[in-house]
């Protein structure tokens, strides 16, 4: 009997074990590498290789994803008038959110991050990548929707984040709320919803960052 489905198709898994030793020596140098990630307001209009951006892109493509449905699109932002749409667009979601839609417990808690409306980083970082959530896709005159997109964009844009922090420049995970101007302004097909705007560069010359600290171990895992 014919299936409907396609038969999978398998590779041998490319894997080198490695001695439990050097194992634990690069947990702790990428461990300690990550964790001079910070993020960061503050940047230089210094130019960015493009090459690098596009090498942190394709390894966040790596990401796993539900059905292997790969639901994410990066848009890089470079042009001088569209990251100043993009920032007057943000600006204004942002003023209506820090003086009418945020609760007071949330804006206590953005108190201690020195955080308001005016977004200049928007305008000053090199680039801006703008990672879409794809929900359908369609193919053969069908739609489908993507499944786990949500989650598989998330990890997709963890991994970019340390990928560009690895390759030298910072980040920022700038979230205005709702982002649809983003869909517009960049003129995005529908089935592209926006899921976050990441200015990225060089931090500027003296840049400052908020005395916060991470939790400690015990308080972000279990051992059951």
């Amino acid at each position: 009997m014919n299936s409907i489905f396609s038969e999978p198709k398998f590779v041998p898994l490319e894997f080198q074990k490695i001695e439990t030793e050097e194992q634990i020596k690069r947990a702790e140098k990428f461990y300690e590498n990550l964790n001079r990630r910070r993020t960061v307001r503050e940047f230089s209009s210094e130019e960015v290789p493009l090459k690098i951006v596009e090498k942190a892109i394709l390894t966040a493509g790596t990401a796993p994803s539900g059905a292997n449905m790969q639901p994410w699109r990066f848009v890089v932002v470079q042009d001088k008038e569209i990251k100043r749409k993009i920032r007057i667009a943000a600006e204004k979601e942002e003023y209506e959110s820090y003086h009418g839609r945020m609760s007071e417990k949330w804006l206590r808690r953005l108190a201690i991050l020195g955080t308001d409306e005016h977004k200049p980083f928007l305008e000053i970082a090199p680039i801006l990548i703008v990672v879409f959530r794809i929900n359908s896709i369609t193919e053969n005159g069908e739609t489908e929707p993507t499944y786990y997109s949500q989650e598989s964009v998330g990890i997709a844009v963890g991994i970019l984040l340390a990928a560009l922090h690895n390759a030298g420049l910072v980040t920022l995970t700038h979230t205005p709320s709702p982002m649809r101007f983003l869909q517009e302004i960049l003129n995005r097909p529908k089935n592209e919803i926006p899921f976050v705007l990441i200015p990225s560069g060089f931090p500027a010359t003296n840049a400052i960052v908020p005395d916060i600290k991470r939790k400690p171990l015990a308080e972000i895992m279990e051992i059951i």
